[in-house]
C-alpha cells in the first residue's frame, strides 16, 4: 500500500508540472521473481521512476518501453523471460528463472478512472477491493484494455468492462476473489477471441496500534512506517503522547484504557502491542481486546507479567477461552537476540508479519520449498457459456 501511496503522489506532481506518464504493472509470473503480479513502477517523461516491478533488472529495458508508451499514448503487455540461459540480458546473470507478464499503460489525467484514479479509490478508505487488469497474451501486438474496473468491499463498483460479452463471467470472478481474499488469473475465450483478466485482491495496510509512548515505541512506529504499515500510538500520559515524538504519519492518542478501542477501529489486520511499563494500564488494555476479536496483541515484558495479568482477570471471572489465549503472544517478538529498542522492535514487526502471513519465522535456508507458494498463479479459463 505504501507504494501506491508513493506512485499516486509522484503521479500528481507530474499532473502538476505538466509531465507524462506511464503506469507498468506485473500482470503474471510463471516461476519465479524478485516481485508478484501487482508490483508497480510509475514512469514519467523526464525518465523518473516511482516503484518497482523487479529487484532493478528489469528497469532498464522497463524505463524505454514506458517511454515509448507515453508517446504513442498506446498500452503494450512485454513478456520478460528470465528462464533463458542464452539472453545474456535477461537470463545469464538474473537467475529468477521466471517469465514475467508487464504491462506498460499510458496515465492520462483527463480520462475517468484511468489506473490512478482506481488506485487511488483503494486508499482513500480503509477496507478490501479487487481490481481489474485486462490484457491479451495471444495477441501482444494487438491493443491491450488495461486496468479497468473497481470493485470496492461494499459492492460498489468503478469502471467499465469494454467488452461486454465478458462482463457476467467477471463481476462473478471478482466477488469470488472479494469472497475467497485471493487474486485469481482467468482467460475468457468467446468465439475465437480471448482476454486475461488478472483479479486482484487488495487488502488493507497493517494498522499497528502501539499502547504505551515511550522511548521504544518511537522505533516500533518508525519501522512499521518504513514498511508500509499505519501506525497509532496510545497512552494516558500527555507527557508521552505527544505527535511531535513521533513520525507525522502516526496518530497519537491520550487516553484512558476503557476508552481506547471507541477510537479505534478495529478489523482483521488491526495489531496492538502492550508496552507502557504500567502493569495496570496493560492488564485493563488487555482484557478489552480480549472481548473483541483482535488477530494479534502483543505483551512486551517476561512471561510471568503475562500469567500474573491472566491471573487476575480469571480471579476477577473473566476467564479467556482458546481462541483468545491464542491471540496473545507474550513474552513478544521472536527470538533474534534483541536487546536494544531497535532490535526488540524489529523482533516484534518480524513476528507480526509473520503471524499474519500465516508463517513460522524461520530461517529461509530450512525451506525444502520455493519461497513463494506458485499456487494461484494458473490462469483459470472460462470458455463461451461457462
Amino acid at each position: 500500500m505504501k507504494e501506491i501511496r508513493e506512485i499516486i503522489s509522484a503521479f500528481d506532481e507530474c499532473v502538476a508540472a505538466g509531465r507524462k506518464a506511464a503506469l507498468a504493472s506485473v500482470v503474471h509470473l510463471d516461476g519465479s521473481s524478485y516481485r508478484r503480479p501487482g508490483a508497480r513502477m510509475l514512469v514519467d517523461d523526464e525518465g523518473r521512476l516511482t516503484g518497482a516491478i523487479s529487484g532493478g533488472c528489469l528497469e532498464g529495458d522497463a524505463l524505454r518501453r514506458a517511454l515509448l508508451v507515453i508517446n504513442q499514448q498506446y498500452p503494450k503487455l512485454v513478456t520478460y523471460d528470465t528462464t533463458d540461459e542464452e539472453d545474456i540480458t535477461l537470463g545469464v546473470q538474473l537467475g529468477c528463472a521466471g517469465v514475467i507478464q508487464v504491462l506498460f499503460e499510458p496515465v492520462d489525467p483527463s480520462f475517468e478512472n484511468n489506473p490512478i484514479d482506481l488506485l487511488r479509490k483503494v486508499i482513500t478508505k480503509r477496507g478490501r477491493a479487487v481490481m481489474v487488469t485486462l490484457f491479451d497474451l495471444k495477441n501482444k501486438l494487438q491493443g491491450q484494455v488495461g486496468t479497468c474496473m473497481l470493485m470496492e468491499e461494499d459492492g460498489t463498483i468503478t469502471g467499465q468492462v469494454p467488452v461486454e460479452s465478458i462482463r457476467e463471467g467477471l463481476m462473478k470472478d471478482m466477488q469470488e476473489a472479494m469472497r475467497n481474499t485471493k487474486s485469481a488469473f482467468v482467460q475468457y475465450e468467446i468465439d475465437d477471441n480471448s482476454w486475461t483478466a488478472f483479479i486482484e485482491y487488495i487488502e488493507p495496510p497493517v494498522c499497528v496500534v502501539v499502547v504505551g509512548a515511550g522511548n521504544d515505541a518511537i522505533p516500533m512506529v518508525q519501522m512499521a512506517d518504513i514498511i508500509g504499515w499505519e501506525t497509532r500510538v496510545v497512552d494516558g500520559r500527555s507527557t508521552h503522547a505527544r505527535p511531535e515524538r513521533f513520525i507525522a504519519a502516526c496518530q497519537v492518542l491520550v487516553s484512558k484504557p476503557e476508552l481506547v478501542l471507541e477510537q479505534i477501529p478495529i478489523d482483521e489486520k488491526t495489531v496492538f502491542v502492550l508496552m507502557t511499563h504500567n502493569y495496570n494500564y496493560d492488564m485493563a488494555m488487555l482484557r478489552a481486546l480480549l472481548e473483541r476479536r483482535v488477530t494479534y496483541i502483543g505483551a512486551l515484558g517476561p512471561k510471568k507479567k503475562l500469567d500474573r495479568m491472566l491471573g487476575e482477570l480469571r480471579d476477577k471471572g473473566f476467564v479467556p477461552d482458546r481462541r483468545q489465549l491464542a491471540s496473545i503472544y507474550g513474552p513478544v517478538g521472536l527470538e533474534i537476540g534483541a536487546e536494544t529498542a531497535e532490535e526488540i522492535a524489529l523482533s516484534i514487526i518480524s513476528e507480526i508479519k509473520a503471524v499474519l502471513s500465516g508463517k513460522s519465522g524461520g530461517s529461509l535456508r530450512e525451506k525444502t520449498d520455493v519461497i513463494h507458494s506458485r499456487a494461484g498463479l494458473q490462469i483459470m479459463n472460462r470458455k463461451s457459456g461457462l
